[in-house]
């Protein structure tokens, strides 16, 4: 063999090697890809204000629910699952696995909703994990960045990040951090946007979250699904008849036929990409009915402790792996969702706070595994009950055997003492551990005041901060337009003592776009006004006249008391300011009133400037 062939051999050998690790790397991308093609899709579909008994597969004959109930009898029930009395708390219990006490969140308004900046989400480990995350609806967990979703563990954002919402129809939304002019029924406009989040995303693994917004008031449904209510009559009925409101339950039933139109949209769009089989979608509700109607004759309804103001239906679906037509018996709760949809989909968490919640993915794949019983603590306002596998102790220490008794009618503390005992020291010893070094939640009927914590303000990449009227102190004569703070103005600004105050906590120290979103009678127009933050100070005069009606398309029943009727806002700049770091109030005040009002305000809006 000559030199040339040795060469010729060497060179051979040395490309036949490179082409085996091209080979090896090809398949490596092969195998990867084929992983993340088996990662599952999820969809979280979260009902606001829902009871257990507004389904057609928990017994109510008087709504029609075939997309929603698909998913139990294609998937699994969770028959005995508990969320909390009131919305808020339920997402953070979602989003964490944790009790909503840990995480901050101790009321629904006035920034007293926000979860911790130190509270790791659901979002968090699937984003870490490599999926696409989006949010489509009512986010009610905080509103400034960092609070936002999008700091959240969410790619995008779209809908209200607020509880109360006061229009459900054409309604002002959030899309990114600004405020955009929507057209059509709330629920279908973002159930529009969760669709297009899964047209883009079809081909990598996605988590969908769609909060929607309904049953939750103002009682307000499309026309064509309210046709099919406003003269049916009832044949279901509340426990305590007397309290239930016939077109209130008409109207939430129509706004539910609604939504499980729009949960039919979702599950279609699934099935026309063929990735159905490999997409696990949860449906729930935040809490017990907003009204007295039919709810499987169960005591209590939202914002109490009882089982009716708890208890949620929870259906979960993933054709791929879930048994069809299973129920599971054991107790769960909003804070088993988040533990139990990474454990299925093979994502690790993140975070390291101990959970409160557990994964139930060995009772949703019917394996045998030794399920130790447990007790599960449902808290608003003051008001503690503790529910086990069997019974629930209510919070004037009543003791109901809920196997014989779901309507908690008669209580058994004189033959089951014991029980009653270790469960009330169970429950004391729950509550001094949620509220060690804390002030106890303001008791229910008590005004709760703005949340102490400051607002957020200067984060150069979400550079858009709004200030609603929600989150300031009305002072002097100033009022809030309806008594839900949620969606609501300020109104009665007639005089200089007259302020609004919001406490912030500005991040970055720079200039600042003003806006101030008014309306002002066109006689009243032209009074000056100044925002006063620190040292810096920043006057105009408010103008041009914008005094529309109130809306009228609105309701389809008028709406609860304290409510507030909405209006359209125009958006005035006001200027420019400059903003030193720190924490400080920022006041909008009157230096002069040339009318007899300033102007109502629904919110000022701040912009840092170069970001």
């Amino acid at each position: 063999m000559n030199g040339n062939t040795r060469i010729g051999c060497t060179s051979w050998g040395i490309l036949a090697r490179r082409l085996l690790g091209l080979a090896f790397i090809f398949l490596c991308a092969v195998a990867s890809q084929a992983a993340d093609a088996r990662k599952p899709n999820v969809v979280v579909l979260l009902a606001d204000d829902a009871g257990w008994g507004d389904y057609g597969h928990s017994g109510n004959r008087q709504v029609r629910t075939p997309n929603i109930d698909s998913l139990a009898e294609r998937g699994v029930s969770l028959d005995r699952f508990y969320v909390c009395p009131v919305c808020s708390p339920t997402r953070a219990e979602f989003l964490t696995g944790r009790y909503h006490l840990r995480g901050g969140v101790r009321g629904v308004s006035e920034g007293a909703e926000r979860l911790n900046l130190d509270e790791k989400t659901v979002a968090d480990a699937f984003k870490a994990a490599g999926y696409a995350t989006g949010a489509f609806g009512k986010w009610h967990n905080g509103s400034p960045w960092p609070y936002h979703p999008m700091a959240r563990g969410f790619d995008e954002y779209f809908g209200h990040s607020s509880g109360h919402w006061g229009e459900y129809f054409n309604a002002p939304l959030e899309d990114r951090g600004r405020m955009v002019q929507t057209h059509g029924y709330i629920v279908d406009v973002c159930t529009d946007r969760a669709l297009q989040f899964i047209d883009r995303n079809k081909d990598r693994p996605f988590l969908c979250y769609v909060p929607f917004t309904t049953p939750h008031s103002p009682w307000a449904a499309p026309e064509k699904d309210w046709a099919r209510f406003k003269d049916k009559p009832l044949e279901q009925f509340a426990s305590v008849p007397a309290e239930e409101n016939a077109d209130q339950t008409r109207c939430a039933l129509a706004m539910i036929e609604n939504q499980d139109w729009n949960v039919g949209r979702i599950l279609e769009r699934l099935k026309s990409y063929h990735i159905e089989e490999n997409t696990i979608v949860v449906y729930f509700s935040d809490n017990g009915p907003n009204s007295a109607r039919w709810n499987g004759g169960m005591k209590g309804q939202k914002s109490r402790t009882d089982e009716g103001g708890v208890r949620s239906v929870c259906y979960m679906r993933w054709p791929a792996r879930l048994p069809r037509g299973h129920a599971v018996t054991q107790i769960s709760g909003a804070i088993d969702l988040a533990p139990t949809l990474t454990s299925l989909a093979g994502v690790p968490r993140v975070g390291a706070k101990p959970l409160d919640g557990r994964d139930l993915s060995p009772l949703l794949l019917k394996q045998g595994v030794d399920w130790k019983d447990r007790m599960i603590f449902s808290f608003w306002a003051g008001s503690l009950s503790v529910r086990t596998q069997t019974h629930r102790l209510d919070n004037n220490g009543q003791l109901f055997n809920m196997v014989a008794d779901p309507g908690q009618t008669t209580p058994v503390n004189d033959r089951e003492s014991a029980l009653a005992e270790k469960l009330s020291e169970a429950a004391k010893a729950w509550k001094d551990e949620m509220f060690a070094g804390a002030a106890p939640m303001t008791p229910k009927g008590k005004k709760q005041g703005v949340d102490p914590r400051p607002i957020p303000v200067g984060y150069r990449e979400f550079p858009v901060t709004m200030l609603p009227a929600r989150d300031g102190e009305p002072q002097g004569g100033v009022k809030r337009s309806g008594q839900a703070p949620n969606c609501s103005y300020f109104v009665n600004w007639t005089s200089p003592q007259d302020r609004m105050v919001w406490r912030l906590g500005v991040h970055t120290s720079g200039r600042y776009e003003v806006t101030v979103d008014y309306t002002c009678p066109e006689a009243d127009a032209g009074s000056t006004v100044e925002l006063a933050f620190g040292n810096a100070r920043l006057s105009g005069k408010v103008g041009p006249g914008w005094d529309p009606p109130l809306n009228t398309n609105q309701d389809t029943i008028p709406r609860g008391h304290g409510e507030s009727q909405m209006k359209p806002f125009k958006t005035m700049k006001l200027g420019e300011m400059d903003l030193e770091s720190g924490e400080g109030a920022l006041t909008l005040r009157a230096l002069e009133i040339p009318g007899r009002t300033v102007m109502d305000v629904r919110r000022v809006t701040l912009t840092l400037k170069g970001s």
